[in-house]
């Protein structure tokens, strides 16, 4: 294993660490948040939020990408990049307080105005973060990062669920997000001594780059976030934050693992853009891993909904039962495809991935209306797994071309984790099925439980057994398990 890949992979243990943390804070918030406030809160905040985005996403020029991209960075560079920072964010903020009483007139909910107004006051602020953490990545220090992100978390969460307590209304989750951006900057300077300066000279050579980033943050945001705009107008805010605790609990254990280990390696893929045989090697050695770690996260978690929402959510939260197993899937074959991305961000052929997001698009949006008018929410969580199934060929194609890769060598790298979860999920459901059919039919907790341990047994059962019929090849398998015997060797 060459030094990049060491630095890569620690980078990936101390990003899923760090992930794994914020998720399971975030999962402790929802479920206490859940049981004090209601659907239409969340999506009161929703609603605000996807407005607040289009806004923020216009200025989001991605410079800390480009500063990693570039391995000639300097000073002036991280200047210009913390400049544009604060400027756009004083703008936003204007826009948004301007626009706050439309919005809450499109909507017909007049209490969308001092929501967003709160919320372009932490946008302003977000603009001053210290430009200099990215060194953080760029160096491949990802311990300092975890410091810095983990931090950030820890105080937004106690925020919010301390006013939740006592409030019990929307206002909890806004303070908790003013407060979070807020002790972001404060760490930010606190975290790294660099102290940025008002600076445009390295202005052309950024957005040289980052041009093609701000079109794929356009998509983008199409393609996350134009559901909210959509249930929002035509379910209403009950309806919104139905469908958005759904997307976060069925993508809690696929995306949400996977973008950490994308952070991670971006800049190790930077180093190596220029040599296609690394760069081929390391991208199907990362796909593996991601396989064989968030399919069986995602595929599971479909397959035990029901008793999950029943123990974590309650009986009010029961709508989120059919989403979260759609949600799981689309989940799933969106983490399969992450990692391609970053490879082509770190080719310096940004407008690769603008093209692929832009079919993507194409597809999705019609599907969602469609889905969302015919099926309602359900409809919206159809439209993106169809939409996800259709485009996730085309995707891997554009990536073979771009890298010289066969698609016979992408599927060997995932075959294995896909069957082994997919004969999982119909065992666990046929076991919740019979448990259900049980006249002293047991808690739901019991049942959640036994299944996501049983589900685990079978799994690795399953995994270890098509690894061994397939001749114990050099792959994701053989690395987990030899760095298994060597903690066990270290432990004894």
């Amino acid at each position: 294993m060459t030094d990049i890949n060491r630095q890569m992979a620690k980078g990936a243990i101390w990003m899923v660490l760090f992930k794994l943390l914020e998720r399971f804070i975030g999962l402790i918030s929802t479920v206490i948040l859940a049981r004090l406030l209601h659907p239409a809160d969340f999506g009161l905040v929703a609603i605000a939020t996807s407005l607040i985005a289009i806004i923020e996403l216009l200025g989001a020029f991605n410079f800390d990408v480009a500063l990693i991209q570039n391995t000639q960075s300097n000073r002036s560079h991280y200047d210009t990049a913390w400049t544009f920072n604060v400027f756009y964010g004083i703008f936003s903020a204007a826009i948004l307080v301007a626009i706050s009483w439309s919005a809450a007139d499109f909507y017909n909910d007049f209490r969308l105005q001092p929501i967003i107004s709160c919320l372009a006051l932490a946008s302003m602020v977000a603009g001053f973060e210290n430009i200099g953490v990215v060194a953080f990545r760029k160096n491949m220090r990802f311990d300092q990062e975890f410091k810095f992100l983990i931090s950030k978390k820890l105080i937004s969460f106690t925020v919010t669920l301390t006013c939740a307590w006592f409030v019990r209304s929307y206002w909890a989750l806004i303070a908790g997000m003013l407060t979070g951006r807020v002790a972001g900057v404060v760490i930010s300077y606190i975290s790294q001594p660099y102290r940025p300066q008002i600076c445009l000279s390295a202005k052309n050579e950024l957005f040289r780059f980052s041009r093609w980033l701000i079109f794929n943050n356009v998509l983008f945001f199409l393609m996350h976030r134009s559901a909210d705009f959509i249930i929002g107008k035509l379910a209403g805010p009950s309806g919104l934050g139905i469908y958005n605790i759904s997307y976060e609990i069925s993508n809690l254990p696929t995306t949400e693992l996977v973008a950490p280990i994308n952070r991670a390696v971006f800049p190790g893929y930077s180093k190596i853009g220029g040599d296609l045989v690394a760069l081929r090697k390391s991208f199907l050695d990362v796909t593996a891993m991601i396989a064989i770690l968030a399919v069986p996260a995602g595929i599971g978690l479909a397959a035990v909904a029901s008793p999950l929402v029943a123990v974590m959510l309650g009986d009010k939260w029961t709508e989120t039962v059919p989403l979260i197993e759609i949600l799981a899937f689309y989940g799933v074959i969106g983490a399969l495809q992450t990692n391609i991305g970053s490879v082509f961000i770190a080719m310096g052929k940004p407008k690769l991935l603008t093209f692929a997001a832009a079919i993507y698009v194409s597809f999705l949006l019609p599907l969602l209306y469609m889905g969302i008018k015919l099926y309602g929410v359900t409809g919206a969580a159809w439209g993106f797994l169809i939409t996800a199934i259709i485009n996730m060929p085309i995707t891997i194609i554009i990536t073979a071309y771009s890298i010289d890769l066969s698609i016979i060598s992408y599927i060997i790298a995932v075959w294995r984790p896909i069957l082994s979860s997919a004969i999982m999920f119909f065992l666990i459901r046929n076991i919740i099925d019979k448990l259900d059919q049980i006249c002293l039919q047991p808690p739901k907790i019991i049942i959640l439980l036994v299944s996501v341990l049983i589900g685990v047994i079978i799994y690795i059962t399953i995994l270890l057994s098509l690894w061994l019929l397939s001749g114990k090849p050099t792959g994701a398998e053989k690395q987990l398990l030899d760095k298994l015997k060597t903690k066990i060797i270290k432990f004894l």
